[in-house]
């Protein structure tokens, strides 16, 4: 059992997965038809043998508690670990609604933990990521706060609403600031925190008093000055689910097996909560290509490089492209979707088009009828 602490923080004010996130917390959305983005944060704690987590979340909390339950289907120790949900006290809307207002309502809870070291991962990216090696390599270092990072030179496009590293040549946090897209190379900060628990507890009491905005990221971008603050490299597929564009891409890319192999392991499960269902049924003149199928679907339609969840129904002639579809779908006859996120117990029966483009894919809210 590793000596650490696992936390999810939850998604920060500067978030908006468009759409999606006014039904339910970052980590509750659906992932790839079976999963939800949580999954792959507490599956990479459980794998790396950290079996005490703390789940922080502060808005429409039902989805999440009801995914997450005890916490056994991620394969954590029943008598030694737990799955530990935790509230933050300020509505979602309030100023003062952050990561560190979230840590003091629940202080006592993390003060009461026996760990030595904490690992603070977001509810809101994707990637898979040994821990355990990562808490080693901090420990060997002999660093304040360890920071994992992604390099990646799409910045002008992709991770907008994310943070970045500057780091000298001896890979030492200079600082963190926004990522504003004018630079095509960056190091993209991934959330994600490794440090002594003591040092957490002194850095939330101290960011509290020091100013109510300010946020975990803000107390440890002026740490940089004063503590050592190293920088490690994550390798293989990461996603941010930061907003709208983020969560679709992240879901198209997957279909593309070489990509998918780079975040799926045999010897690392991605755990999530299973619902027993029949396989997915493909009637005469059905058509499916480079695509992601739950089970429990019924397709008579053509399908093209898209996902689709449990239960949906793809009726005869429909055409479906470059689509992400939550479960419980229904789309009629002759019906076509392109570039389209579709949101749970939509029926499309009346309208025959829903067409969005790749850079501004479309939405379809959930539970409406078109």
């Amino acid at each position: 059992m590793s000596k650490a602490l696992g936390i999810i923080n939850f998604a920060g004010n500067h978030i908006n997965v468009r759409g999606l996130q006014f039904y339910r917390p970052v980590g509750a959305i659906s992932f790839l038809g079976r999963y939800r983005v949580i999954d792959f944060p507490i599956s990479n704690f459980s794998n790396s043998g950290i079996e005490n987590i703390h789940v922080y979340v502060r808005r429409k909390p039902r989805s999440l508690a009801e995914h997450l339950g005890t916490g056994r289907h991620y394969n954590i120790n029943s008598k030694r670990g737990r799955l530990h949900l935790l509230f933050a006290e300020e509505g979602m809307e309030s100023l003062y609604s952050n990561d560190i207002s979230a840590y003091i309502d629940n202080i006592e809870v993390i003060e009461s933990s026996s760990s030595e070291y904490v690992i603070i991962a977001p509810s809101c990216m994707v990637f898979k990521q040994d821990f355990n090696a990562l808490l080693n390599q901090h420990i060997e270092s002999g660093a304040d706060i360890t920071l994992l990072y992604h390099s990646t030179e799409e910045a002008r496009e992709k991770f907008l609403t994310c943070q970045t590293l500057e780091l000298n040549k001896q890979k030492g946090v200079i600082g963190i600031s926004p990522n504003r897209g004018n630079k095509k190379s960056r190091y993209i900060f991934m959330d994600t925190y490794v440090m002594k628990r003591d040092l957490f507890i002194d850095l939330i009491k101290n960011t509290h008093k020091s100013s109510s905005l300010y946020t975990l990221t803000d107390s440890v971008n002026l740490a940089c000055q004063e503590m050592d603050v190293r920088a490690v490299a994550h390798r293989g597929f990461f996603a941010s689910i930061t907003d709208f564009k983020g969560y679709y891409d992240a879901n198209l890319d997957l279909i593309d097996y070489k990509t998918a192999a780079s975040l799926f392991d045999d010897e690392w499960p991605i755990y999530t909560r299973t619902n027993d269902s029949c396989p997915t049924q493909y009637f005469e003149g059905a058509s499916v290509k480079g695509s992601i199928v739950s089970n429990g679907c019924l397709i008579e339609g053509t399908i093209e490089n898209s996902v689709l969840g449990r239960g949906c129904v793809i009726k005869k002639g429909a055409v479906i492209k470059n689509c992400v579809i939550l479960p419980d779908v229904i789309v009629g006859e002759d019906t076509v979707l392109e570039n389209i996120v579709v949101d749970k117990h939509v029926r499309i029966t009346k309208v025959k088009e829903v067409k969005g483009t790749p850079e501004n894919p479309g939405y379809v809210k959930r539970g409406d009828a078109l």
